[in-house]
C-alpha cells in the first residue's frame, strides 16, 4: 500500500498499473493534475486472511485548488505469482 501511495505521489503511472490486478485494473491512468499536492498517508488497519489475500484500510489526504480532501478506502489485494496486486476498495 504504501508503495502504490509512493507511486501516486511521484506520477509513477506504470508501477501503479504493474501492481494492479488484470481482472480490474484500468487501460491506463491519468497523470496527476498541477494543482495537486499530496500530503501524507494514513494506514489504519490491515488485515491478512489467508496467505493470498489481504485488506488494508488507510486514508490518503491531498490539497487540489487550495481545498483539502482525503481518500478513505478498505482496499483488498491478491498475491499473484509472489507479488501483491490491489484487487478493488471500497471507499467508507
Amino acid at each position: 500500500m504504501r508503495s502504490r501511495y509512493c507511486a501516486f505521489v511521484l506520477d509513477e503511472l506504470q508501477y501503479l498499473l504493474d501492481t494492479w490486478h488484470p481482472d480490474t485494473r484500468p487501460a491506463q491512468l491519468d497523470p496527476n493534475p498541477a494543482d495537486l499536492k499530496w500530503l501524507g498517508l494514513q494506514v489504519k488497519q490491515h488485515a491478512q486472511q489467508n496467505p493470498n489475500h489481504a485488506t488494508v484500510e488507510f486514508v490518503a489526504r491531498c490539497r487540489q485548488a487550495g481545498r483539502a480532501t482525503r481518500l478513505h478506502e478498505l482496499s483488498r489485494f491478491v498475491r499473484q505469482d509472489g507479488h501483491w496486486l490491489y484487487l478493488d476498495g471500497e471507499h467508507r
